[in-house]
């Protein structure tokens, strides 16, 4: 899978697991020419909503193991990996779309994540039913990703 790939590949090269989110944007960015600023942050949105990594204040951790990703010779991850939305902004979206400033939704969603110890998915469930809004596409995909059948 090329996401996690472009994930692991920042992490493998320094031999961390846990890294500040502006140096994963520069390695992905400026060191491998992968992505563009904001490309790189885009795919952060998409590797956080699948689990392959997860916010920890003003940093990165890993969702994989590194080391046991493979990075072929000459890979360039497909600019399609950042286009998806993820189920985070999925939910995020419709929280907007019904009202909800967006700042206050991801300070909202962030707040019940760290408070119910689960997924970036499954708290903007959670965020968004308590606010009114329905997703149950969303629902299903957090689900799935919980079970692991993604």
């Amino acid at each position: 899978m090329s996401l996690e790939v472009a994930v692991a590949a920042p992490f493998r090269q320094r031999g961390v697991d846990r890294m500040a989110e502006n140096e994963f944007v520069v390695a992905l960015s400026l060191d491998r020419d992968w992505f563009s600023p904001d490309q790189a942050k885009r795919l952060i949105d998409v590797a956080t909503g699948r689990g392959l990594l997860e916010r920890d204040g003003d940093h990165l951790v890993v969702g994989v193991e590194p080391d046991e990703v493979t990075i072929p010779e000459n890979f360039v991850p497909d600019e399609e990996i950042i286009q998806e939305r993820s189920p985070f902004e999925q939910a995020l979206a419709a929280l907007v779309d019904d009202g909800m400033q967006k700042q206050d939704a991801v300070a909202g969603i962030n707040s019940l994540q760290s408070d119910l110890g689960v997924t970036i998915e499954t708290a903007a469930v959670v965020f968004a039913r308590r606010n009114g809004v329905d997703v149950p596409q969303i629902a299903t995909q957090a689900r799935d990703a919980l079970a692991g059948e993604e």
